[in-house]
C-alpha cells in the first residue's frame, strides 16, 4: 500500500487505558475506517510505521449508540477499531512526549 493511501485505512491511533495495557504485550489499537480490511490494515500499518506485523489483524465493530438530548433523539456514531499485534522489541511510538 503506499504511503499516500494509507489515510484511507487508519483514522487514528486509539488512546485508553486499556489500549495502554495493551503495549506491554506488543498489541496496538488503531480506528480504522469501516471498509477496510484485514490485510488492508496490516500492510497500512507495516508501511507506515516500518514495523513487521504478526499474526492476523483482530477487529472489533463498536455499534451507534441512541443519545438523547432534550427531546430530540439521535445516535452517537459507532466505529471499528483493530488490533495489531507486532514484532517483540518494535515498538511504535503512538503518543508524542
Amino acid at each position: 500500500i503506499k504511503f499516500n493511501e494509507v489515510w484511507k485505512i487508519l483514522a487514528k491511533p486509539h488512546v485508553t487505558e486499556k489500549s495502554t495495557d495493551l503495549l506491554e504485550k506488543n498489541q496496538y489499537v488503531f480506528e480504522v475506517f469501516p471498509r477496510a480490511a484485514k490485510f488492508e490494515i496490516k500492510k497500512a500499518v507495516e508501511g507506515l510505521y516500518g514495523v513487521e506485523v504478526l499474526g492476523g489483524v483482530r477487529i472489533i465493530n463498536i455499534p451507534r449508540k441512541k443519545r438523547r438530548v432534550g427531546r430530540t433523539m439521535g445516535f452517537k456514531g459507532g466505529c471499528k477499531k483493530a488490533i495489531v499485534r507486532i514484532k517483540e522489541g518494535q515498538k511504535i511510538e503512538v503518543l508524542s512526549r
